[in-house]
């Protein structure tokens, strides 16, 4: 494992969990009063899933994406 994958890993899963669980959060609940602290527990619950999942997976993707078909 290589340092860099994991902050790849790490990053990506910042990213991308925090818009897509304020967006999600944004549609279901809307901007009530206690929207942040909602929004922000629904990104820590998909960042700890997400950034495991995005280092296991991608190495995958990526090796069966740049094989060669004979």
């Amino acid at each position: 494992m290589k340092a860099a994958d994991l902050k790849l890993s790490i990053i990506t899963a910042l990213i991308v969990t925090s818009y897509m669980t304020f967006i999600i959060v944004a549609v279901n609940i809307g901007f009530v009063s206690d929207f942040i602290f909602m929004w922000v527990r629904s990104w820590i619950i998909a960042f700890f899933i997400a950034t495991p999942s995005i280092h296991l997976i991608a190495p995958y993707i990526k090796e069966k994406t740049n094989k060669k078909k004979p």
